[in-house]
């Protein structure tokens, strides 16, 4: 079930006579009043009446909830709020009757704060039927006693509440209130113009995901700058007006992307994704641990890091197990840097060309994001964990049996890992991270076993699953 917030209005009475009417396709049927607000009477009495003519008499109805309209101080020129309420596709084989729809429309808008009790009247509304499968709210933003409620962040309150409705009646799909870690989609124009210019991805996601990597494979500042132009990105530095030594931001553009007048199109660190701001990455580094091992690019050089990295990450979800309830800072640190592993990881297998780990890597940065773009500060595993995807940065690409091997493992370790952030996502009730932990999990498994296939060589487990994590707290069962 979702519910949809539609565009305020000024006129009741159209409203009204749309919903009773036959819609844009002979699609209403049997419209009626389901709910309305309390001290409203019987709904036998607020029904519009049928005509002679055929059409319905709302008058009476528009009247009614347009009467603290009228009588208030100041209302404002949108005063008619309309939302609707709808059953998923899987949900509407169930039959939902007219009191149900009635108690979880009434469920949401009490949540919502629209509906109230007779004690405080507040807002005038109804919830009429006319389909199967929704019903339409409207309700009048002046309450009995003129005052105007504005209802600010309506839509994030409406989604909220009507996942714990779609949770108490056992419905199929439960869309989770957002968590405010997903990117910021391309615009419209954006997008069109990408497809003009027969790109596979809008110039900001492209930018997005080569600034990620740049930022996992590096230390500081420098480095970084240094590997965005070496890829060929353009990079523009801003300046402290005060110390022009200091640099305070940064910008970057593809060099194909352009305006109509020839200018590189932009864009800040912030409007990549709220964590990629330059004082967010370097709270993100901290103090560069030293590197393990001899950056030296040999096969048996890039087996080893494979294998330090593997052990760096089974000792990282059960850091992530251990301090979930207790430290939850520590875990969150720990969850980013892991991404960052994975992305390191995703360019030494794939190169710049946009795989299935490359995929995998992104969603796993979704579910490993903090809320509101925030940056943990970085801990003793954080560093070691960045160490690791430094130096799998550092050996080049991924070639023969025995690079794919120590590949493979640590993609699986990984892939347990995600699981574990799974858990932890769900115990703080993060539910849309959660699902982009668990498809993170499948995609690395997807990858695994076509790396299993490829290689030559006969593969043994050497781990377990990972235990489950409950509120924070480790207990016995696996998954």
């Amino acid at each position: 079930m979702i519910t949809r917030v539609h565009r305020r209005g000024s006129r009741v009475g159209g409203l009204l006579r749309y919903l009773w009417g036959p819609g844009r396709a002979e699609e209403h049927v049997n419209p009626h009043l389901v709910a309305a607000w309390d001290g409203a009477g019987s709904l036998t009495d607020l029904e519009p009446v049928l005509t002679v003519s055929g059409r319905w008499n709302v008058r009476a109805l528009t009247a009614l909830l347009e009467q603290p309209v009228r009588a208030g101080y100041r209302p404002p020129t949108k005063f008619v709020w309309h939302a609707s309420m709808r059953l998923a596709p899987e949900d509407r084989h169930r039959t939902v009757g007219d009191t149900t729809w009635a108690n979880m429309a009434v469920q949401m808008l009490t949540e919502v704060g629209i509906a109230t009790t007779a004690t405080d009247p507040g807002l005038r509304w109804i919830a009429m039927r006319h389909a199967d499968d929704h019903v339409h709210i409207v309700a009048t933003l002046v309450r009995e006693d003129g005052r105007t409620d504005w209802m600010r962040n309506d839509y994030p309150r409406c989604v909220k509440a009507t996942y714990n409705v779609a949770r108490r009646y056992n419905l199929h799909r439960r869309v989770p209130p957002a968590d405010r870690t997903a990117h910021r989609r391309p615009h419209p124009a954006e997008v069109s113009k990408a497809r003009r210019a027969g790109r596979a991805q809008t110039p900001r996601d492209e930018l997005r995901r080569r600034v990620r990597t740049a930022v996992a494979a590096a230390g500081s500042q420098e480095e970084f700058f240094a590997r965005l132009r070496a890829s060929g990105i353009l990079v523009r530095l801003r300046h402290s007006s005060t110390d022009p030594r200091q640099i305070t931001g940064y910008a970057v553009a593809l060099p194909g992307a352009r305006t109509a007048g020839g200018q590189p199109v932009y864009f800040s660190g912030g409007r990549l994704a709220p964590d990629m701001t330059l004082p967010k990455l370097r709270l993100r580094w901290g103090v560069p641990a030293p590197l393990p091992a001899s950056p030296t690019a040999g096969r048996s050089e890039r087996v080893d890091a494979m294998r330090q990295a593997a052990k760096v990450v089974t000792a990282a979800a059960d850091d992530i197990r251990r301090d979930a309830h207790a430290a939850p800072g520590r875990a969150q640190a720990t969850a980013v840097a892991a991404a960052d592993l994975l992305t390191s990881l995703a360019s030494s297998a794939e190169g710049d060309r946009r795989g299935p780990l490359h995929r995998a890597a992104e969603v796993f940065d979704r579910a490993a994001r903090d809320l509101y773009g925030r940056v943990q500060k970085t801990t003793s595993r954080s560093q070691e964990m960045r160490a690791m995807s430094r130096l799998v940065a550092l050996m080049g690409r991924v070639s023969g049996d025995d690079d794919t091997i120590a590949a493979l493992a640590l993609v699986m370790d990984l892939a347990r890992l995600a699981e574990t952030l799974a858990q932890l996502r769900n115990a703080q009730q993060r539910l849309h991270q959660a699902e982009a932990a668990r498809t993170a999990a499948d995609a690395l498994r997807v990858v695994a076993g076509t790396w299993q296939r490829a290689v030559t060589v006969p593969l043994t487990p050497t781990s377990t699953p990972a235990p489950t994590v409950r509120g924070g707290r480790r207990t016995a069962r696996s998954r």
